[in-house]
This record gives C-alpha cells, structure tokens and sequence, in this order.
C-alpha cells in the first residue's frame, strides 16, 4: 500500500459534523444490533487500521451477522485520542486502539499496553489470561464504564528513526523525540523533550525540523508512513516497546445489552485476533525491513550499551514510582505486572534466549 493511499483518508476531519449526525440513530435496527467503532488510526494503516478493519469484520462474521460493525477512522467523528471518551461516554459502541494513550486517566493503563524493558508480546497475554491481568485490566475499565479485551500486538517495537547517529547518552540530552506511554516517561527522565503525536504528525515533524527523532510502531507501518525520507537512523533495540499490545473497548452498557452468546462472539472475536495480527505484523516487519535497507538506504545501527543501561535504570525509575502511586488500584496492577515479568525473565533466558542465540550462532544451517 502506498503512503498517500491511506494518510489522505485523514484530511476527512471535515466530514465529522455530518458523520455525527449519524450518531443519533437507533443502534439496534429490527433484529440486527449496529455498531459504531471508532479508531486512533487512519483508515488501512498498515499495521494498526488494517488489523481494526479486520477486527470489525470478525465481529460481525462471529456474531453470524447479528452485530454489524461499522469503523469509522481517527477524525471521521473524533481524533484518534478522542476514542476513549466517545465510548465511555456512549457516542460511539466500541473503540481500537492502544493502552499507552490513556495514560493522563490512570497510570494504571500503561501497563496493559506496553513496559520498557517489560513483556513480550505472548508474556502480554500470559499475563491477561494466567497471571490475573485480565481481572485488573477489567477493574481499571470499569471505572469508565468500559468492557477491554486485547486484540492484538505489534511484537517489540524499534528504539526510531534519528537524522544523526547517537553514540553516547549525551546525545539524547535535548533531543526532540516522539514517543508515547512509560517509554516517554523513561524518556523524559534521561533528558530527552519527549512529544507525544501520530505518525502522521510525526513525519511532519520530522520533515519541518521540529522533531530530531521518534518512534513509531515498527518497519512494516513506519515505511508506510515514510520517516525514511528524512531520518536514514534507524535504531534497535526498542527497549521502551518490548510489544504493543492492540485493545478491543466496549461501552459497558452496549455489551450488557447483548445476549450471552454475543458476548462471546465479540470477546471471541478479539482472543482469536491476537496471534494473527501479531504474526502479521511480525512477517512484514522483516519483509519491510529489508526493503528498507536494500532499496530506501537506511541504516539499521543498535542503540549504544551505555544508551540501553541508561534506558533501564530509568525505567526502573518509572517502576519504583508506580509501586508508590497514590492510587491503591494502580500499585496493585504495578505489582502483577511485576511478578509475571520476573517469572518470565528468569525462565525465558533459558528458553527463548537460548533458542536466539543458538540460531545466531555461525554454523551451516
């Protein structure tokens, strides 16, 4: 897909007062239910709007047709940030987005999404289905009259796209840089002026200089998007996104008002998206990649150990005060998230990082 394919769906701000009108019909129409979801991503983004259409899709299908989704992107009736309050709020039945975005309404939302230095995309879910995240994740919604199901996961994410090399922790100092979530607060604390915005806004300001730097998702959408046109940096390890989980949010009132078996179509409908998107995203990061380096020049550096060290001791900063946030709800899913990360740490560096690095290792295979 090219760039301009999809960013100019996101100049259809202006449609938003007649899309809004649209709001005030009756959301069940004879025996077929209609519902309105609502997106922080312009429509067929490579990655986040692709995997939302899809999502709709299987809503509807799984319900045999009896719920009909229809999405409407980031600006058809609210900005991609304004999708948290349009469904609690009712004016739309369901959102997808990322955890990461809600995090001036809780702290306690950032963990769900993504950690620096935290989980993995399978930890994620190991976490939401076997060690008492999903009970968490319900409690903190429910607060906003929300029902939140994960419905998929970016895999890890890269460290972004700079326009000169860094080769020391000096060198972030200063720097103008797009991030989101815990990694802005880690960010933050080492000195970098850190700015939160869409990818579309990134790449503008990235092109008019007032962003050094940023990160996005990963090469599949970053290539999209086309931060290779201004930054040829690109840097790994994204050690403030180890993964991004992706959220399915559903007005509460909407989803009690569905008989049993659709709401298990609807939460089924987001458990079976989770490994399909991931491995999409997975797959065309890697394609993505190479045609980056191979036929854009861009240059894939990793992040400087002392940046990485850096990175973590900030972090671990991040981590020490969410333990003693003032919200009681909050250092309770601090400490879940906690305990999982540690169990994994330890049994993955036998598993897992054993399986990598003996792959990498130089012999005829």
């Amino acid at each position: 897909m090219k760039r301009r394919a999809f960013l100019k769906n996101t100049s259809v701000a202006a449609l938003g007062t007649a899309a809004a009108a649209t709001l005030s019909a009756p959301a069940i129409a004879s025996d077929k239910i209609k519902w309105r979801m609502v997106t922080s991503w312009p429509k067929n983004l490579p990655g986040p709007g692709v995997a939302a259409q899809t999502l709709a899709d299987r809503i509807t299908a799984l319900s045999g047709g009896r719920i009909e989704v229809k999405l409407y992107a980031a600006g058809e009736i609210v900005p991609g940030r304004g999708v948290f309050d349009a469904v609690s709020e009712g004016t739309a039945d369901l959102y997808h987005s990322v955890p990461a975005y809600w995090g001036s309404k809780s702290k306690g939302f950032l963990l769900f999404g993504s950690q620096p230095f935290g989980l993995t995309a399978d930890e994620q879910f190991g976490w939401m289905a076997h060690g008492g995240g999903q009970a968490l994740y319900d409690e903190l919604y429910a607060k906003f009259n929300l029902k939140p199901f994960l419905c998929g996961n970016s895999g890890p994410q890269w460290a972004g796209w700079f326009r000169k090399e860094i080769n020391s922790v000096d060198d972030l100092k200063g720097l103008r840089f797009r991030t989101t979530g815990l990694a802005s607060q880690m960010c933050s604390k080492m000195g970098m002026a850190v700015q939160a915005m869409g990818g579309r806004a990134m790449f503008q300001a990235l092109q008019t200089g007032t962003l050094d730097a940023g990160e996005f998702i990963g090469p599949w959408t970053d290539s999209a998007l086309g931060f290779h046109q201004i930054a040829k940096y690109y840097y790994w390890p994204g050690v403030g996104e180890p993964s991004s989980a992706e959220e399915c949010v559903v007005n509460t009132d909407a989803f009690a008002a569905l008989p049993e078996d659709l709401q298990k179509a609807v939460a089924y409908a987001c458990e079976s998206l989770y490994n399909p998107v991931w491995t999409e995203y997975t797959t065309n990061h890697a394609k993505a990649l190479q045609k980056l380096v191979d036929e854009k020049g861009v240059i894939v550096k990793r992040l400087p150990e002392d940046v990485i060290l850096a990175m973590g001791n900030a972090a671990g900063e991040v981590m020490e005060e969410l333990k003693a946030d003032d919200d009681e709800l909050v250092r309770r899913i601090t400490a879940s998230y906690l305990d999982y990360r540690s169990a994994m740490r330890t049994y993955k560096g036998y598993a897992d990082n054993g399986q990598m690095n003996a792959r990498g290792l130089d012999y005829k295979y």
